[in-house]
């Protein structure tokens, strides 16, 4: 993240920094129609760099999810493909695979949750369509012997090691490590709960905002029923946030005041008055983004148009 500070907030498409940059900091592309959701590629290839697909927000039931890509040396967009998708998307996401090791995938919701294989003449094609039919998607397991007395469900990722202890009987408490960075210890007389013995302090921080609020909340989920912080800058309702995924300290927020509002927290507790980057947009924001892959690099859109801020 580079160290950018609060000057008097620009004209519409002009970012703040405290110094100058040569390099292009906002790339627009317009759509033929209303945007709401957008979503950034994990894809690690060079000819799949700076993908995004954008919905759009048509009342009725016939809209659109459109396939772009920067071309950062033109300075220009590149629309791959186009198709069709009941209702608005909600919510649009990339398979998460920065290796390029699984089929390039992308999800949606709407009614439904829908996924799509990328490619083709327009864009993506329906792999599949998971509804509430009840069926079961898939099911899997593999045993040769013994009985599984329980099934402990703690970490929120994938399990490394565990090892019981020498205490009592060394058959009732063992402790588990996993890959969300946290050390556990159960009893097998209290399967109800663990205790968690050590856990990244980063992981603990959660942002939330009320609907018809312009502020935003930082939770520290180990301190309950008060917020760590209060973000206030927005002068109008928040309608997205997005933390920075190479950075806890870094939140981005935006509202329906045109704003897009990057933040430092690692003063926390300490108030957070304001915000060190700001963007001032041409519309109300419907959705933000912060790119995985690209950690420069933002997304918002409003209106019809997505930009792509280098930050």
């Amino acid at each position: 993240m580079q160290s950018q500070f609060m000057q008097p907030m620009p004209p519409h498409g002009a970012l703040i920094s405290n110094n100058q940059q040569k390099r292009k900091e906002v790339y627009r592309y317009s759509a033929p129609h209303e945007l709401y959701s957008c979503s950034w590629s994990m894809r690690p290839e060079a000819h799949l760099k700076f993908r995004i697909a954008v919905g759009s927000f048509i009342e009725e039931y016939n809209n659109k999810i459109s396939i772009v890509q920067l071309r950062e040396e033109q300075g220009d967009f590149l629309h791959i493909g186009t198709f069709d998708h009941p209702y608005p998307s909600t919510k649009i996401l990339w398979i998460p695979d920065p290796k390029g090791a699984y089929p390039d995938l992308m999800a949606t919701t709407g009614d439904y949750l829908r996924l799509w294989r990328v490619g083709g003449h327009h864009g993506a094609s329906l792999e599949v369509m998971l509804n509430n039919t009840g069926q079961v998607v898939g099911n899997t397991a593999r045993a040769t012997e013994g009985t599984v007395k329980t099934q402990l469900i703690a970490h929120d990722k994938e399990v490394y090691d565990i090892a019981f202890s020498k205490l009592g009987t060394g058959r009732e408490i063992f402790a588990s490590v996993g890959a969300d960075g946290s050390v556990r210890m159960f009893d097998l007389r209290h399967m109800e709960y663990s205790t968690i013995l050590f856990e990244e302090p980063n992981h603990n921080y959660l942002a939330t905002f009320a609907k018809g609020s312009n502020e935003a909340y930082i939770l520290d989920i180990r301190v309950p029923s008060v917020p760590i912080a209060i973000l206030k800058n927005h002068s109008a309702s928040v309608s997205g946030l997005a933390w920075a995924p190479h950075s806890s300290a870094h939140i981005c927020t935006a509202g329906d005041d045109s704003q897009a509002l990057i933040w430092d927290l690692r003063n926390m507790p300490k108030p957070v008055d304001d915000p060190i980057l700001a963007y001032a947009a041409g519309g109300e924001i419907n959705h933000i983004a912060w790119s995985t892959i690209f950690t420069d690099w933002i997304s918002i859109c409003y209106g019809n148009q997505l930009e792509l801020l280098r930050v």
